[in-house]
């Protein structure tokens, strides 16, 4: 069987995408912040979109947890730790 460039290039990508550990934000539900500040947090710190940020909030709020962000270690360590600066529960996994 012969593959043509484009189909080599695409196999070079999909095996690059591969060796990148790809982490997690978990961002989780409490009691003491408002949805208006949680929100600000994660257009601010994530840099989420506001329809994105009152997304991922509802869903902290009646699933208990959620994803907010994804990408390499390096990258979210420094997010994380400001989320809990401000008080607010995650953790990378």
């Amino acid at each position: 069987m012969l593959f043509s460039s484009k189909e080599k290039v695409q196999e070079s990508v999909d095996v690059a995408e591969q060796e990148v550990k790809k982490y997690e934000i978990v961002l989780f539900n409490d009691d003491v912040h408002t949805f208006d500040f949680v929100i600000d947090s994660l257009i601010e710190i994530c840099e989420h979109s506001l329809e994105q940020a009152e997304q991922c909030t509802y869903l902290v709020h009646y699933k208990g947890k959620c994803a907010v962000k994804t990408g390499e270690y390096d990258e979210l360590k420094p997010r994380c730790t400001r989320l809990l600066d401000k008080g607010l529960s995650a953790e990378i996994v």
